[in-house]
């Protein structure tokens, strides 16, 4: 039977072993976030020199369409 020290040493590997884990895991996640981050950036950039080049200008979001 282990004692409660044991018991306790065991269940501190486990969270270790998790904490560990957990941080390969959110390390893994940054780089990809970072790496969509300059994908999105990139896009967002060609879209907006894609307006420049049809219309003559960046079309904002609260712009009125030219009928109106």
């Amino acid at each position: 039977m282990p004692t409660e020290i044991e018991t306790l040493q065991e269940k501190l590997a486990h969270m270790m072993r998790a904490v560990d884990d957990l941080s390969e895991v959110v390390a893994r996640q940054d780089g990809e976030i970072a790496t969509l981050t300059r994908r999105v950036e990139m896009l967002m950039q060609r879209e907006a020199a894609r307006e420049v080049e049809s219309t003559g200008g960046i079309v904002l979001g609260d712009e009125r369409p030219p009928h109106y």
